[in-house]
């Protein structure tokens, strides 16, 4: 396994969607996801890392080191398994009397394997069974919520079908109706963390596993295109690099210096152009660098 990375970083995600739902909320009829008190539209942590994860996927195709251990018709408990054949256990809940290195092993086995464990960390709920201590990893990157920068207007739009369902039905209509929330227009933030001292302690996420990383998100939506979603991208990825690995300035100072906003007489935005992104880069804080990625 690579050296792990030695430098902290902080990071900002601007994305926008068209006409699309970026995220429904299945106890809400999947309407798109919003903060009741301000109006702000919401998209998920989970969304965003389900999203590099298939980047990810698409990009190495099961190559040695970068699978995916969150991902569909794979049952958790099946690739668990493969730690505990590659230590030689049979019973995993003797397996700490014959060997006592037994969670740091199995730990190591899935950082190496899983890019995603190696990254966001992971619940491995088998082996928090067995008792062992590796069950929880803590991934040295971790994404907030992202939020809209100004309020949105979810609509619910009704769409008809020319293909009816039963022939029963068929006597009686030739059109079926059906409906889809989407959100004409919205810009949204999400912020992020990369830890340097968790990936040398816990998972060994590396310089290459971070470049990796970058192109994920840059590249998150481009293979995900899908009606339901509209037309969604990446506008920018703003990094902020520390020196240290423990950082040489708050993560919320850094993020305090990128300002989005409307650009003047726009009262209604309907695409990225009608904002401005501004990033003070005068002055940093010692030991800090700043990179606009795209």
């Amino acid at each position: 396994m690579a050296d792990a990375i030695q430098n902290r970083y902080d990071f900002v995600i601007l994305f926008d969607v068209e006409n699309g739902n970026p995220n429904g909320d299945p106890d809400a009829g999947n309407m798109p996801r919003v903060d009741p008190e301000t109006g702000l539209g919401l998209v998920t942590d989970v969304c965003l890392k389900r999203k590099i994860r298939n980047y990810v996927e698409a990009e190495k195709e099961g190559k040695a080191g970068y699978r995916i251990y969150i991902q569909e018709s794979t049952p958790l408990e099946q690739s668990d398994k493969e730690a505990l054949t590659y230590i030689g256990a049979e019973d995993i809940k003797t397996i700490k009397k014959k060997d006592p290195e037994a969670d740091r092993k199995i730990r190591d086995f899935m950082c190496a394997n899983f890019y995603d464990i190696r990254t966001f960390g992971a619940v491995m709920t088998t082996f928090v069974k067995g008792a062992l201590n590796c069950g929880q990893v803590r991934g040295p990157v971790q994404i907030g919520f992202a939020r809209s920068i100004d309020p949105i207007a979810p609509q619910e739009i009704t769409i008809t079908r020319i293909a009816i369902t039963t022939e029963k039905d068929a006597q009686n209509k030739n059109t079926e109706m059906g409906r889809k929330y989407i959100v004409p227009y919205a810009l949204y933030r999400a912020e992020g963390y990369v830890s340097a001292n968790l990936a040398r302690k816990v998972t060994g996420f590396s310089e290459e596993d971070l470049a990796l990383l970058w192109r994920a998100i840059i590249n998150m939506f481009e293979n995900d295109h899908s009606a339901a979603r509209g037309n969604m991208a990446v506008r920018e990825l703003i990094v902020f690099r520390h020196e240290s690995e423990l950082g040489n300035a708050p993560a919320y100072k850094l993020f305090e210096r990128i300002t989005v906003r409307k650009k003047d007489g726009v009262i209604a935005p309907r695409s990225y152009s009608d904002y401005e992104v501004l990033v003070d880069t005068a002055n940093l804080p010692a030991g800090v660098t700043c990179e606009r990625k795209i």
